[in-house]
């Protein structure tokens, strides 16, 4: 099918400028795609909810187009359904330009910018004032309580299409807000050190709290759930309520490494989502790992106070009512544990498949057999009496319609998706979500890192991410999942080739964008050159 900004912005005079410039040929392949992208998905509503400011540009009878920056707190761009977008129209100069183009020609385009991130968002609409006397609905809906500002009408805008940029050209730039975030670990930093907390931290590990992030917590409840897998309840450390969160969603907790770096790593909240006085996560102890979870095994006790990340949703649940396939092995049970559980309360129908080596290393069997009954059903492939899970037939049985996630080893992950296309079922109703890394392959080689801003060369050994070896050498950047899921470390790569081992990028954002996820990818060359 035809994408939508294709149709609208490629005009004979683009595509004759395309021609003569020599990208008319790859500019016509990329205008046919799957997805027309005219529909706003849940990327862009996060992206859009988290902006403070828009470039809005509207074009009047004579013909000339006026650019304007609309700005407010965040999210005061507002999602109203997945074509309509909308905002209060605060008082401004009263030239009202934008407003008299609006009413004769509702035509207009909007640029979206992250710079932190470098990431870009372009939409086109069709623009219609709406005022009070009109709608006091809508206008309520798009007002902003906590902004003292006045609103004269609103603006509401049917998509037409959209686009992402790549990062190219884009230099970031910080808000106030932002740069404070980033230099507050610096001034934990220096007060950790003009306290002497060497001293207090021979006191235990309830002596200061882990981490800095904006949600503080405290250890409240720990189980044993297999020889490996230990759960861990947290609640407010003021008390109350906690942030609300989706099935799916996971939990950036702090570690302190064995050289007193302290890093962050992500866990599957694995409870109630309607309980918000408590969060469960399980953390499986990995004694040949990066040291995250030995150290959550060893220095989480009842009383440590944890400051986290707010909880994040990268593997969430459909919002209709077709049914659902839950495979999980392993620690991959966390994140389906919370699905089942939501899906239940909802009314909505689903089977759940887990499977493990032995009954005893299932974490939370009984639990679950006792919520689900004969909607689950266990696997065990060293038993005295062998059920291994045949994905297959899971997958040939499940109902026509059916939403399939799987959370697990990268072998299961793999298998999940070969049988899916293998029986054609649609990519879109395979969704997945790995726990760890891909194990480095045999045959990785040495890496030569050069990194463009800061002049540095590092080396990435054959059992050793980028990501770690960057850390290693100071360098600071973004990262969250480890996993190669959630595209945070996503960096670009100016020369070099990249093997891409990621589950997050799209085909555009690493062949066009030229992204990489440094967590898990490696090279297909022995050196790589990064915008870093």
């Amino acid at each position: 099918m035809a994408r939508a900004f294709a149709e609208i912005t490629f005009t004979p005079s683009v595509r004759a400028a395309q021609s003569r410039y020599g990208s008319r040929t790859a500019n016509a392949g990329f205008e046919q795609a799957e997805d027309r992208r005219d529909v706003l998905t849940d990327r862009e509503a996060e992206f859009i909810h988290a902006r403070d400011g828009f470039y809005q540009a509207s074009v009047s009878e004579t013909g000339w187009p006026y650019v304007q920056f609309r700005g407010g707190p965040r999210g005061f761009l507002k999602v109203l359904d997945e074509r309509t977008i909308g905002y209060a129209d605060f008082r401004g100069n009263v030239q009202y330009i934008s407003t008299g183009n609006i009413n004769a020609d509702g035509r207009v385009a909007l640029i979206l910018m992250d710079y932190p991130n470098r990431r870009r968002l372009k939409l086109w609409a069709r623009a219609r004032i709406v005022h009070e006397s009109e709608d006091p609905a809508l206008l309520a809906r798009l007002e902003v309580p906590t902004y003292r500002a006045r609103v004269e009408r609103a603006v509401v805008m049917t998509i037409e299409a959209f686009d992402w940029n790549c990062p190219q050209h884009i230099t970031p730039r910080f808000t106030e807000d932002e740069i404070a975030g980033l230099v507050a670990p610096l001034r934990q930093e220096l007060a950790r050190v003009t306290a002497e907390n060497e001293a207090l931290r021979a006191t235990g590990p309830t002596a200061r709290a882990l981490g800095s992030g904006p949600l503080e917590v405290v250890v409240t409840g720990m189980r044993q759930l297999t020889p490996r897998i230990r759960a861990y309840e947290l609640r407010a450390a003021e008390g109350g309520l906690l942030p609300p969160w989706t099935a799916g969603a996971h939990l950036s907790v702090p570690v302190r490494l064995p050289d007193s770096r302290e890093q962050t790593r992500a866990y599957s909240l694995m409870g109630d989502p309607a309980d918000r006085h408590v969060y469960e996560i399980a953390v499986l102890r990995e004694d040949a790992g990066h040291g995250g979870s030995i150290a959550v095994h060893r220095d989480y006790g009842l009383g440590t106070v944890l400051r986290c990340g707010l909880p994040r949703n990268l593997f969430g649940l459909h919002e209709d009512g077709r049914p659902s396939v839950l495979i999980a092995a392993g620690i991959g049970i966390t994140p389906i544990r919370a699905m089942a559980l939501a899906l239940i309360a909802s009314g909505r129908p689903f089977e759940l498949h887990y499977a493990a080596r032995t009954p005893a290393e299932m974490a939370l069997r009984q639990d679950l057999e006792a919520r689900l009954g004969s909607s689950l059903r266990t696997y065990f492939s060293q038993d005295a009496a062998p059920t291994p899970l045949n994905i297959g037939k899971v997958l040939a049985e499940a109902p026509p319609d059916a939403v399939i996630y799987v959370c697990g080893t990268a072998p299961l992950i793999a298998a999940v998706h070969g049988q899916a296309a293998a029986l054609g079922i649609p990519p879109d109703r395979v969704r997945s979500e790995r726990f760890a890394a891909e194990a480095p392959r045999k045959g990785d080689q040495p890496i030569t890192v050069r990194l463009t801003r800061t002049g540095k060369t590092v080396t990435v050994a054959p059992d050793q991410t980028i990501l770690d070896a960057l850390i290693g050498a100071g360098v600071g950047l973004l990262f969250d999942c480890r996993a190669g899921t959630c595209g945070t470390c996503a960096t670009k790569a100016l020369d070099g080739v990249p093997d891409h081992r990621d589950s997050a990028l799209s085909e555009a954002e690493r062949t066009r964008a030229g992204l990489m996820c440094t967590c898990v990818s490696r090279a297909l060359t022995d050196h790589l050159t990064l915008d870093l």
